[in-house]
């Protein structure tokens, strides 16, 4: 039976177009692709097999899974071979405590995404304490960063634990060493100097607003920068949660290029250009909660990788075509089932991470970290 028979005789004719693209671009890759539960059982708890609400991922120094245990104020490790879990920040209570002592002591308030400098130490960006925290990973030691946990604007120029953020989200490392914080509700993408500790405001006007194609990083509009990823070359790719677009950022030029999304909240585009797609909303009437993608990741050959949170689906870029494609998830919102990743419903996930030819899905609130195994 053909990939078109299976699509008109299994579901309505509104999703088979959606459902034969990404067929199709599974098959023509392989037809091992699969998807599997790393860590979680589907239940909110912690534990050695449970997550609650995971977010941002990275893979560390060491070779472990970092993620931000949302759910349980935390911030964990996961270790690849012996399957091991352990706290790395955070003891579970809501809160900002426990600077100058031990991180498995202190209180978080919504870790969101994190990161590892050039020395090994991790940062992690803490929305609802409107900072950015700091582990000597050396001495376990935890620190404020960025912020003085009061939400705000201000201290550009100085000194970084005294300015203001405003629900910072994600926070990465660029190629000179700084960091650079998507600090959201302040529409502003900051930049810490970590050999100076001065923060400055590096995109955005303050303003949510459209940005326009081509226009320079000084002075033009951002409307809510989620997350940032950078590529091989510089570039950097950032996520509008508000604006319901990706933008690339030319490391040479540095001007903005629209690179996916309408500019409007929903659900559609698959098999066509990424640019007319719209992000952010839900199939079946399940309507969209927070409007716009959420995670981003680029495979090696430069295939960009779109957690689009409200529409419960993981979708591609393609780098040479720019077609866009759903590659797991149904548009609906569930758990499950899994292997074949079309068939396999999530549950608003907020974070894609691309490792060795594979794909790593922080499913959110269906409490599970997913493997989707892209094949070759």
């Amino acid at each position: 039976m053909g990939l078109i028979q299976i699509a008109r005789d299994t579901v309505e004719p509104m999703k088979a177009l959606r459902i034969l693209c990404a067929l199709a671009l599974l098959a023509g890759a392989s037809l091992a692709a699969s998807v599997t539960t790393v860590l979680g059982d589907g239940t909110a708890g912690y534990s050695d097999t449970q997550v609650n609400n995971p977010y941002g991922m990275t893979i560390g120094p060491d070779g472990a899974l970092y993620f931000c245990d949302l759910g349980n104020q935390r911030v964990r490790r996961f270790d690849l071979k012996t399957k091991r879990v352990t706290t790395i920040a955070g003891n579970g209570m809501a809160g900002y405590s426990g600077d100058g002592g031990p991180a498995t002591q202190a209180t978080l308030r919504a870790p969101h995404e994190l990161v590892f400098d050039r020395k090994g130490n991790l940062y992690f960006a803490e929305r609802d304490n409107n900072v950015v925290r700091k582990v000597d990973m050396k001495t376990g030691i935890i620190s404020t960063a960025a912020g003085t946990g009061v939400a705000g604007y201000g201290g550009d120029g100085g000194p970084a634990t005294k300015a203001q953020l405003r629900q910072p989200h994600c926070v990465i490392r660029d190629k000179d060493g700084t960091l650079l914080i998507c600090d959201l509700a302040n529409h502003r993408i900051r930049r810490l100097h970590l050999d100076t500790g001065v923060i400055e405001t590096w995109a955005g006007t303050g303003v949510g607003a459209a940005t326009p194609d081509g226009a320079p990083v000084s002075g033009t509009p951002l409307n809510g920068p989620r997350t940032i990823v950078m590529a091989p070359n510089g570039d950097l790719y950032v996520a509008l949660r508000e604006g319901n677009e990706i933008l690339r950022i030319d490391a040479k030029t540095k001007t903005y290029h629209r690179v996916a999304g309408a500019g409007k909240t929903g659900y559609s585009g698959d098999g066509g250009p990424a640019l007319n797609a719209t992000f952010g909303g839900s199939a079946k009437g399940f309507a969209a909660r927070l409007a716009g993608p959420k995670g981003l990741a680029l495979g090696s050959d430069g295939t960009l990788y779109v957690a689009d949170t409200d529409s419960h689906v993981v979708r591609r870029i393609d780098p040479k075509t720019g077609i866009i494609t759903t590659i797991l998830g149904t548009g609906m919102v569930g758990d499950g089932p899994f292997t074949n990743p079309l068939e396999c419903r999530l549950s608003r996930p907020h974070a894609v991470l691309f490792v060795k030819g594979n794909l790593y899905v922080a499913d959110s609130e269906g409490h599970r970290i997913l493997l989707l195994t892209l094949g070759r």
